[in-house]
């Protein structure tokens, strides 16, 4: 079964984007997930294909119509499509690994990426559009934040990473950000591999890299759940 993406956007031309690339460009092609861009515009009526207009109760910037962008949505997702509706937004809930993970276990994700000052909360509350968020800035629209989303996700279908226990040992996998990674040559610049690493003792090189996550976590990131797990002992 194929992780469906539809995207509602007003520049269909952005996609798939760097997704068309490396191992997401390769999965595309296997039809190991699928993609669609529908342009919102084709669904105006007027002579001008008209999307937007002024805000109710006055205020600076458009406001995407409802009635055009309900028509966009209805073409592409039936009422009984079990993908998730997603409305890319600043105020949406923050993306997190969970949901990432959550909506790489589904059947794809139908999502709208809103431009101008918003989208009309009559739609979103009519077609339940859920709200998500890529980060505490705004962007000039939904598509950089639609072509992040599905990244984060893509890369966890099955048979797309070459070894998928990468996708269960990195940052926020475990509350945790993930250790510092080294490589040859053993030496460079008179900064020198961590010896542990070079022992060939598995029990001691994952009690040092669960040590290391959990310094740096709480070093830049003291909100995630660190230091829950104490790390293994050699």
């Amino acid at each position: 079964m194929s992780f469906d993406a539809d995207v509602l956007t007003l520049y269909p031309q952005m996609f798939p984007g760097h997704l068309g690339e490396s191992l997401a460009g390769k999965a595309l092609e296997r039809g190991d997930w699928t993609l669609e861009a529908t342009q919102i515009r084709d669904f105006a009526t007027d002579r001008h294909r008209s999307v937007d207009d002024t805000p109710a109760g006055g205020g600076a910037g458009m406001v995407l119509k409802p009635d055009i962008l309900a028509k966009a949505i209805d073409a592409v997702s039936a009422v009984d499509d079990p993908r998730p509706r997603l409305l890319m937004s600043p105020r949406g809930a923050p993306l997190t690994q969970d949901r990432v993970r959550d909506l790489a276990c589904g059947p794809g994700v139908v999502i709208v990426c809103g431009r101008f000052e918003g989208v009309d909360q009559r739609v979103i509350d009519a077609r339940h559009l859920q709200e998500v968020s890529v980060g505490d800035y705004i962007l000039s629209g939904g598509e950089p934040a639609a072509l992040i989303l599905l990244d984060a996700v893509i890369r966890l279908l099955p048979g797309v990473m070459g070894n998928q226990q990468s996708g269960v040992t990195e940052s926020f996998e475990d509350g945790l950000l993930e250790h510092p990674h080294y490589t040859r040559p053993s030496e460079w610049e008179g900064r020198p591999i961590p010896p542990v690493l070079l022992s060939g003792n598995h029990r001691e090189i994952d009690a040092w890299r669960r040590a290391e996550s959990e310094k740096l976590t709480a070093e830049r990131r003291p909100d995630l759940p660190a230091g829950k797990k104490k790390p293994a002992k050699g």
